[in-house]
């Protein structure tokens, strides 16, 4: 990326870029129709604006779109302070297993390992039945794989990702951990008053993309402040909150760690562990206070983003929800 900007992305991440050109696929079936969605209200402002990246214009946009009392969701949430949280407010919020929420999840990588093994074992015990010197050498080279294998997820594991985002696709709650998790992290953006302008379901590429002209350059500098760090770190743990709420294991977690932890060195002042330990789960208890406030928000989102949906449309699936 030609940006100073660390690229924040990953499986189920926040993407926060700077402005530039861009396009949105409409989907005939799910266009928005002023005459019909929502009468006398333009929406040409409002989507020349996120064609073009532009986050201000898009403000705007959603602004006087605000003001004539169509867009009643679009930053109505904009006070956010953070405080002393404990395990025990998330458990009574509804997140199962709280204590575990802060540590990465292991799952699909482990099941993609012991597949890995299982199969190479299995093959190898059958061609070790091969006649002559076949029975020997076969189910050696076999058996390399999974060293192979092994070897470079100790020393680069980051190039297993895409193996392993494409064999976590056969688990039954896959479809519904992404679409739950982005749409989370959109939402939560959404009612904070932060622009979203691109998304993404796809294996390996999952993400909700920011982008704010202010934040890029307070992150540019180190210099985001307690507020806007505060905002920040809501919209990270949205997608590990909807997950916590629903599910008994968090999987997606790790990039949105990740990213909250770069936001947290790119902050003044400097937290401590105990502080920034505090602020993931006040983060965690704002965004699924939220999620919990906004129940049918988020599940028309869902719907709209996983018949992808444009972010144009994805806005006014939130704000007919009922």
């Amino acid at each position: 990326m030609a940006s100073s900007l660390p690229e924040l992305r990953g499986v189920c991440g926040l993407l926060i870029t700077p402005r530039r050109p861009g396009s949105c696929r409409t989907i005939q079936r799910w266009r928005i129709r002023a005459s019909s969605a929502a009468p006398g209200v333009d929406f040409k402002a409002l989507e020349s604006a996120i064609d073009k990246k532009d986050s201000d214009a898009v403000k705007e946009a959603l602004d006087q779109l605000g003001e004539i009392g169509w867009a009643k969701k679009w930053g109505s949430q904009p006070y956010v302070s953070r405080r002393t949280t404990s395990l025990r407010e998330l458990t009574t919020l509804g997140i199962k297993n709280a204590e575990n929420l802060a540590i990465p999840s292991v799952r699909n990588d482990a099941a993609f390992l012991f597949t890995v093994v299982g199969t190479t074992g299995f093959l190898g015990l059958l061609a070790g039945q091969l006649p002559g010197d076949w029975g020997f050498f076969v189910p050696y080279l076999i058996g390399s794989i999974s060293l192979v294998v092994l070897a470079v997820g100790s020393i680069s594991p980051g190039l297993l990702q895409a193996a392993i985002g494409g064999f976590s696709s056969f688990f039954p709650d896959y479809k519904d951990r992404i679409a739950r998790h982005e749409a989370a992290h959109f939402l939560v953006a959404y009612l904070l008053g932060l622009p979203i302008l691109g998304y993404s379901l796809d294996i390996g590429k999952e993400h909700v993309n920011l982008i704010d002209g202010k934040l890029e350059k307070l992150i540019y500098s180190g210099q985001l402040d307690p507020q806007e760090l505060d905002r920040l770190a809501v919209v990270a743990m949205a997608g590990l909150a909807a997950e916590g709420l629903k599910y008994d294991k968090v999987v997606g977690q790790s990039a949105d760690l990740f990213t909250l932890q770069r936001f947290i060195n790119r902050s003044k002042p400097q937290l401590s562990k105990d502080q920034q330990q505090n602020l993931t789960r006040w983060a965690v208890l704002f965004a699924g206070s939220l999620l919990k406030n906004n129940v049918a928000l988020h599940e028309a989102l869902m719907e709209a983003m996983s018949n992808k949906a444009t972010v144009l449309q994805c806005i006014e699936a939130i704000e007919r929800a009922t």
